[in-house]
């Protein structure tokens, strides 16, 4: 990592606050003494002599069914190298992290210091009790081979070389639907592999065994095309040499259909490109920069259809797709093995998955008006939730049917519900707003720039393409702590409302601003002394284009700086209410609650408003609103006004607007436990669906749930975000942390999209 402040943020990371990134999390109570009694001596003993009776009562018992062990040598890292076992073990909590993300799995990660493989297998077979299955991970070839293929034949759970086996199979779907598009036949096509190390072996045996005819290809390592006339080839190697008169890359090319790369950056020339066929396919895998550069690539062809291993460009070959799902279906029948049979159903599943309709959260998570099966969509995004209702259950099929799965499943829509209850305790909700705001980044006015955490957010948000920040403060205040934290941005205005050299501009908001109030008590004179507020200031700068969000808040409290927003932006047109929701990230998903922070006793009508608001929040994340109105009472049991205005405020919904799932008053629990209200409330319009969204009767409730909720689970969390205002204004928690004002940071953005799309359909509609 060459820049120094990316360097020292990586390693922060890894070292705050606590080192590390996996942990052990208690899965059974023991705040008691017969907690513990029961968790350890003298309860434990009881599944002990259960197991001991039969070995296989360990997965009734114990975590081992769940629980995969992620080993490596350090002998391949990443692109470092032989860098040793405990050099290698942030990447192997990485690959830990991963698969808790994506498919619940939980992980040890072992690092063994051997580069025997003797040693290794023997030390691998001897651990293997522990777990129910095994992820190979960082280890040199040719010994990875033999490793595995040893482990797979001496041990009775699952074990895959991800390095070898992940890119293979997400390469293969890809290769599947790429070749579908280009009119061609798999076995017919001639390919070049450029490498020769685990993947590349891999890749190619496998689409062998999707149909590709090893006469139909080349293989190059780093002294050129692997030849029948080549001396000390590896097995391996010379299993894929040719007989072809070819000795380059160049010479290779000509006339080939499809390209492999699994090599290093910039091997591939426009000329070589040139030299393809029609319609190439060219899936330049090497990280993070491929064999050619998709955006040179894509001019000089634009019959091509191209892959990389990259998030930025369409068509990203990520391992992350295949590992933890495969695991996880392989894990769910207690599958002996990861055979062929199971990794080619991953490899159909993710292909078929590529052509059905894509749902509107991973449209909107990618910035696309509607992803559709074709050049630029050949392989599902990795944060399309389907991946974990999809690729398990045919992974897990395959081994039923292959003979593998010594505990098959018979209900399968119960084992689809299940694995999709596991995606709820994942955090993707913040990942996936991330990646939208960076698709069209917006100028973002920080109006508390000289606020460390404010600035740091802001330099975050900078970096990685959130925003485009715009800094409000004391200049020289703002500028010494950029020293302090290197955020060194040419790009990144400093503006000081206070400063003499802004006083052209203050004098310029500040007639725009007396114009619009002079009526309503705002002379000339306080509109400009007004101006050398930064929240005033920041208001008028979005007011006026020359921003397109603020964010502000961090160190004033939420009604000081609600204030000149509502006077200075004002509501958005229909709106006739401002009020603001909060996301929390809890076990269940993410939960929206509303209103956290304005309204204190909303009316009836109030309420109507804010729930409609909400909907339209909850639908911008691409999530379908499911909401409960809350209250202390269920339908009707209370005559109190609280509980009658709530009444009142569904009562109106359900006529004007029967689709939307809404329902109340309902006490909390009964809106979260959906079985208990389907018992007692079979007729609510809630009963058998999980509730998103809590609308509540007034502003005590809401903002005292929410920041229990938060401090107890201590759940991450998105907000407030503010609802009805005509433009992207958004208000902080006093001393919100640097993360939460990144999220809000990009809630601004999406917020702005929005507004701006809105903006220009209504212009179109009135030209026309």
């Amino acid at each position: 990592m060459s820049n120094p402040r990316k360097r020292r943020e990586a390693l922060v990371y890894h070292a705050k606050p606590t080192p590390g990134k996996i942990q052990v999390v208690p899965s059974k109570k023991y705040a008691s003494q017969r907690d513990l009694s029961l968790a350890y001596s003298p309860g434990v003993a009881e599944p002990c002599l259960e197991i001991a009776k039969d070995v296989n009562n360990v997965y009734k018992y114990t975590t081992k069914g769940n629980l995969v062990a992620v080993i490596s040598n350090g002998t391949a890292v990443l692109g470092l190298g032989n860098i040793g076992p405990e050099a290698s073990k942030p990447v192997m909590e990485g690959k830990g992290l991963l698969f808790k993300i994506f498919a619940d799995i939980d992980v040890f990660d072992i690092e063994v210091d051997t580069e025997d493989i003797e040693a290794f297998i023997q030390t691998v077979k001897n651990i293997a009790p522990t777990f129910g299955g095994i992820n190979l991970e960082d280890i040199k070839a040719p010994e990875a081979f033999e490793i595995e293929r040893r482990l797979k034949e001496e041990l009775d759970i699952p074990v895959m070389h991800d390095d070898q086996h992940g890119t293979a199979i997400i390469s293969a779907a890809a290769l599947i639907n790429a070749l579908e598009l280009a009119e061609k036949k798999i076995d017919e096509v001639s390919i070049v592999i450029s490498g020769a190390g685990a993947a590349a072996i891999s890749c190619s045996r496998l689409y062998q065994a999707c149909g590709a005819k090893r006469e139909n290809m080349v293989m190059l390592d780093s002294k050129g095309v692997i030849r029948n006339d080549r001396e000390h080839l590896t097995p391996q190697k010379a299993e894929f040499a040719t007989d072809k008169d070819v000795n380059t890359l160049e010479e290779a090319m000509k006339n080939a259909d499809v390209f492999i790369g699994l090599s290093t950056a910039d091997l591939v020339s426009p000329d070589m490109l040139l030299s393809m066929a029609n319609n190439p396919i060219v899936f330049a895998m090497a990280n993070p920069d491929p064999e050619i550069d998709y955006d040179l690539a894509i001019k000089t062809r634009d019959d091509i259809i191209m892959a990389t291993g990259r998030s930025d460009h369409p068509n990203q070959v990520n391992n992350v797709l295949g590992f933890p799902f495969i695991f996880r279906g392989a894990l769910d029948v207690r599958a002996t093995k990861i055979n062929e049979a199971m990794k080619m159903a991953a490899v159909s599943a993710l292909a078929k998955l590529a052509k059905e309709p894509v749902p509107e959260q991973v449209n909107i998570a990618y910035g696309e008006t509607k992803l559709t099966f074709g050049r630029d969509y050949i392989i599902p995004k990795p944060f399309d939730p389907r991946l974990i209702s999809q690729v398990p259950p045919a992974v897990a099929k395959a081994a039923m049917d292959s003979g593998v799965a010594q505990e098959p499943i018979d209900d399968w829509e119960r084992y689809e519900n299940q694995l999709m209850e596991r995606l709820g305790s994942d955090n993707k909700m913040v990942r996936l707003l991330l990646n939208r705001a960076k698709l069209n980044p917006k100028r973002v006015v920080f109006a508390e720039a000289d606020q460390l955490d404010v600035l740091k957010a802001a330099q975050i948000a900078h970096d990685e393409g959130i925003a485009h920040p715009i800094l409000l403060g004391r200049r020289e205040t703002i500028k010494a702590l950029m020293k302090e934290i290197e955020f060194e941005a040419d790009d990144v205005p400093i503006i000081d409302p206070k400063s003499d050299e802004e006083e052209a501009r203050k004098n310029k908001y500040a007639k725009v601003y007396w114009q619009q109030r002079q009526r309503k008590g705002v002379t000339l004179y306080s509109a400009e002394k007004l101006m050398r507020e930064r929240n005033y200031f920041a208001a008028m700068m979005v007011n006026t284009g020359d921003a397109d969000a603020l964010i502000s808040g961090y160190s004033r409290s939420y009604p000081t700086v609600v204030k000149p927003m509502l006077e200075l932006v004002g509501l958005a047109p229909g709106s006739t209410r401002v009020a603001t929701t909060n996301v929390l990230m809890t076990q269940r998903g993410p939960m929206f609650l509303s209103d956290t922070s304005i309204n204190i006793n909303p009316t009836a009508k109030d309420l109507i408003k804010i729930t409609q608001m909400t909907a339209g929040v909850v639908k911008m994340f691409g999530m379908e609103p499911v909401m409960a109105m809350t209250s202390f009472s269920n339908f009707g049991s209370s005559k109190t006004e609280t509980a009658v205005k709530v009444r009142e405020a569904v009562s109106y919904l359900h006529k004007r607007h029967p689709n939307l799932a809404v329902d109340g008053e309902l006490q909390t629990d009964f809106a979260l436990n959906s079985e208990m209200l389907q018992d007692i409330f079979p007729f609510s319009k809630l009963a058998g669906k999980k509730v998103n969204t809590l609308i509540f009767p007034n502003l005590e409730s809401a903002n005292i749930t929410y920041k229990l909720l938060k401090e107890l689970n201590k759940s991450e969390s998105i907000g407030p975000i503010m609802m009805g205002m005509r433009k992207p204004v958004h208000i902080l928690q006093l001393d919100a942390s640097v993360d939460e004002i990144v999220n809000m940071t990009a809630i601004a953005v999406i917020d702005a999209q929005q507004k701006e799309k809105i903006a220009q359909q209504t212009k179109t509609a009135v030209e026309s």
